[in-house]
């Protein structure tokens, strides 16, 4: 079975975004972009909450984001292979391809969507993940850390959360002084 892995863009001091939802110091040059792509090479099933993939759906369906570059195109198209699951008790239905509603985030809601993939899960939105931490589901951790601070806003990790990471690979990019560092979960 695959591994769900936890990737994000956050600031320095620890935020996906400022205390009024502002994330527009999350610019990402051309070469993140291909990284992330290349990193997903291997992720089969995408897992949201609502908010995120209210913002992530434009790639399927807002054909001006892929035209915006050569990488661009390169990550729309990965995007719209894999399976995505959407965990929402608000959201009425999906809209995209591949893509099923689930009420609740589950042990057994996971274990299904591991069971219909061949690849690796990748969990995004602060509210899911928190669930999936809090059940111990996630195996991986990838911070594309921007030079920037914002002071409060959602935090990457739920309050009360203990981790152990074991570090895999750091990466930087010039451009942007974004530093990208990829964790194991270290259950042991």
């Amino acid at each position: 079975m695959g591994k769900i892995i936890y990737m994000l863009s956050c600031t320095l001091d620890g935020y996906i975004n400022d205390d009024s939802g502002e994330i527009s110091w999350a610019v990402p040059d051309e070469a993140m972009v291909a990284d992330v792509t290349a990193d997903l090479a291997g992720v089969t099933t995408h897992l949201y909450g609502r908010r995120m993939y209210e913002s992530m759906a434009g790639w399927e369906t807002d054909p001006s984001l892929a035209a915006q570059s050569p990488e661009s195109a390169a990550f729309a198209e990965v995007w719209k292979r894999a399976r995505k699951v959407v965990f929402s008790r608000t959201l009425e239905d999906v809209w995209t391809e591949r893509t099923r509603l689930e009420r609740d985030l589950t042990v057994e809601a996971i274990d299904r969507a591991k069971a219909e993939t061949a690849g690796d899960l990748l969990i995004e939105g602060p509210t899911v993940t928190a669930a999936a931490f809090r059940l111990g589901l996630v195996d991986m951790v990838s911070l594309m850390i921007y030079p920037v601070t914002v002071g409060a806003g959602t935090r990457v990790f739920p309050d009360g959360l203990r981790l152990s990471l074991r570090l895999l690979r750091e990466q930087r990019f010039e451009k942007t002084g974004m530093v990208k560092v990829t964790y194991e979960t270290d259950r042991s």
